[in-house]
């Protein structure tokens, strides 16, 4: 099992919404935490995100650069200073 799960909203064939919820409902994978990576800035997908359970929701940098290296900044927080694998 992943020790995170970074999730985009949009999906080709099911919207991540659809995925989160089916994340929190399996009892594998439903402590598993779940960042949202969207470029939805959107008050009500941030909302519904919390609401489906996402542990944090994070809008993408427009700029490639800026996205890997949010992605490595990200991630190092998430694994080795919040759960401290």
């Amino acid at each position: 099992m992943p020790d995170l799960i970074l999730l985009d909203l949009r999906l080709p064939k099911k919207s991540g919404f659809e995925v989160l919820e089916w994340i929190r409902k399996d009892q594998r994978t439903k402590h598993i935490p779940v960042v949202i990576l969207s470029v939805s800035d959107f008050p009500a997908d941030i909302q519904k995100a919390y609401e489906l359970g996402a542990n944090s929701y994070v809008r993408k940098p427009g700029d490639f650069d800026e996205y890997i290296s949010f992605l490595k900044k990200g991630c190092d927080y998430w694994l080795h200073v919040n759960l401290k694998v």
